[in-house]
């Protein structure tokens, strides 16, 4: 039985590496989680937690990382997942198509990340890539034991509207349109799921919060996938839950997003939600076109099943299938240097 190791280093990982693990354990795999930083104190069910002295102890098959760094020290293929879609908060060589070299393997979410990703592949020659789909996704498209049908239940058969919110101050909704929200909310009509994301400040959690009631219930990060899946519309800026909603072909409303496309209906004036709201739960058939072209685009798969794939892919990593590497830029062994005086671990290297 091989060993494979979860490596998070935020909450917001914590969905992505879910469905992963359970595609491991189904398989009959041995499965454990490493959480760093803004990711201690998180769990997975049924998922052990080790420290780096268990993590190194473990001597991995495969690392899967759902961030932008992976300790180069420790054994077996280091996998990255990502942890969002490419919603162009940054210039592509400080976001989504930055490469650092830490990584082997790029498991990408559709043919809009794996285009770019295979042309940086070719030219670089020290990673892999395999187009897979994005675990995350995996519960939007399969049973999840009833939790969407219980926040669903909620609404009483009023149409379900999902409100999420980067954490980026500068782009954020969750400040512009709290008293917006709040007047909907208050008329009734429309029953609102109210999320955050972990990174944003407390007293705006807490101003959240205080909307629920008969007509809105808090959300808390962990169930997000579930409360896309039972919701009609979405609500938000330039977060990357927009993308995600979005593959499940529905409706957004965004406010000020930093690069409008077609399949947004996007506004800048908060007295507009209403509006906003009644032709997203009436979308058109040229909105609705634009949005499952998007969709196709950025996540095509809809089985469910992108760990599977993700599994599949790095075996074929492993196995040699994906032809041989080169060797590692030198701006790796800077940042590989600097991960070890982070973690304070100055030992050999795992083979």
């Amino acid at each position: 039985m091989a060993e494979y190791l979860l490596f998070a280093t935020e909450r917001y990982a914590l969905p992505i590496l879910a469905p992963l693990a359970r595609a491991l354990q189904a398989s009959g795999q041995s499965v454990s989680a490493w959480f760093e930083d803004g990711a201690r104190g998180g769990t997975l069910p049924g998922v052990p937690q080790v420290d780096l002295r268990g993590a190194l102890a473990l001597r991995p098959r495969a690392v899967f990382s759902a961030a932008n760094w992976v300790p180069g020290f420790l054994s077996g293929a280091k996998v990255q997942l990502f942890h969002g879609f490419n919603v162009q908060k940054r210039e592509d060589n400080r976001g989504h198509f930055r490469v650092r070299g830490l990584f082997d393997l790029y498991c990408t979410q559709g043919p809009a990340t794996t285009e770019p990703f295979r042309a940086l592949a070719e030219r670089e020659g020290h990673f892999a890539v395999a187009e897979t789909g994005w675990p995350k996704l995996d519960p939007l498209f399969r049973d999840d034991d009833g939790e969407s049908a219980r926040l669903r239940a909620r609404a009483a058969g009023r149409p379900v509207i999902l409100f999420g919110s980067t954490f980026t101050e500068r782009l954020s909704a969750a400040p512009v349109l709290h008293d917006a929200i709040a007047a909907d909310i208050a008329r009734g009509d429309r029953y609102w799921l109210l999320t955050l994301h972990p990174k944003c400040p407390p007293e705006l959690f807490a101003r959240y919060r205080a909307l629920a009631g008969a007509n809105a219930h808090f959300v808390e990060p962990e169930q997000v996938m579930a409360a896309q899946r039972a919701a009609d519309v979405l609500v938000s800026d330039t977060s990357s839950i927009v993308s995600e909603f979005v593959v499940q072909h529905k409706p957004v409303v965004t406010l000020r997003n930093r690069a409008p496309k077609p399949h947004m209906i996007d506004f800048d004036d908060p007295a507009q939600l209403p509006q906003m709201l009644a032709r997203a739960l009436a979308p058109e058939p040229a909105l609705m076109a634009e949005i499952v072209r998007y969709a196709d685009a950025i996540h095509p798969y809809r089985d469910g099943l992108s760990s599977e794939r993700v599994i599949a892919a790095t075996e074929d990593f492993i196995d040699g299938e994906m032809g041989r590497l080169r060797r590692k830029p030198l701006g790796a062994l800077w940042r590989g240097l600097q991960i070890r005086k982070d973690l304070g671990y100055w030992g050999p290297a795992q083979r």
